[in-house]
């Protein structure tokens, strides 16, 4: 049996794609039709992980009060990471708008089951963080499935995630991963939003590649 052939045009498109997947943070409050997340989550099955444990465990957050308590977590963390900065840089830090907590209309917090006995332990006995890496691989394919569609994702990372483990009611022994908002972008930008408001210039920093 033969693979398929991805052409210069489906290489190009890739590209562009991968160009175009931005962490969003404004979203219109247009709702995202279940349909649509269903075929997401069928993509996010292919996902690879550590022997073919699937470690991902996604929670929607639906409820008004759960998503308020959200939004508080993150408003006490942010605080604390704002004056966590220097001096010099907290009037820019307090400028950046860094979730859509108010105005996705879907959000999801996402897990790793540490515990799972799927996959025997295959491939992660002297790396048990596999887990944990394998659903960032399941949140990444998530997130370039949502792009391709028009969809934007925001991840949001300023929270403490034993407070989101008891907010989400989940396992705690779950290990919380990320926060997502998704929905319709409410402006379409190619830069990062960190680069546009003068936080951070985009560098070629990961680039570079060892030689051993």
């Amino acid at each position: 049996m033969m693979g398929p052939v991805f052409d210069t045009v489906f290489n190009e498109r890739l590209a562009e794609l991968l160009a175009w997947r931005r962490d969003v943070r404004r979203f219109r409050t247009d709702p995202v039709p279940p349909g649509l997340l269903d075929r997401l989550f069928d993509v996010v099955q292919l996902s690879p992980s550590v022997g073919n444990s699937q470690p991902w465990r996604w929670a929607a957050v639906d409820d008004p009060a759960r998503r308020q308590a959200v939004c508080a977590n993150f408003q006490r963390c942010n605080d604390v990471a704002l004056h966590e900065q220097a001096d010099e840089r907290q009037a820019a830090y307090a400028a950046l708008k860094l979730e859509g907590l108010r105005t996705a209309p879907a959000q999801f917090a996402i897990f790793c089951d540490v515990e799972t006995e799927q996959g025997h332990g295959l491939g992660r006995a002297t790396m048990p963080e596999t887990l944990a890496y394998s659903t960032v691989l399941a949140i990444a394919a998530f997130w370039l499935a949502a792009r391709a569609r028009g969809l934007g994702v925001g991840w949001v990372s300023i929270l403490d995630p034993a407070a989101i483990n008891a907010i989400v009611d989940v396992d705690p022994a779950w290990r919380f991963i990320a926060y997502l908002c998704v929905g319709w972008p409410e402006e379409e930008h190619i830069d990062p939003e960190l680069a546009r408001h003068g936080w951070q210039r985009r560098t070629d920093a990961g680039r570079t590649i060892l030689q051993r």
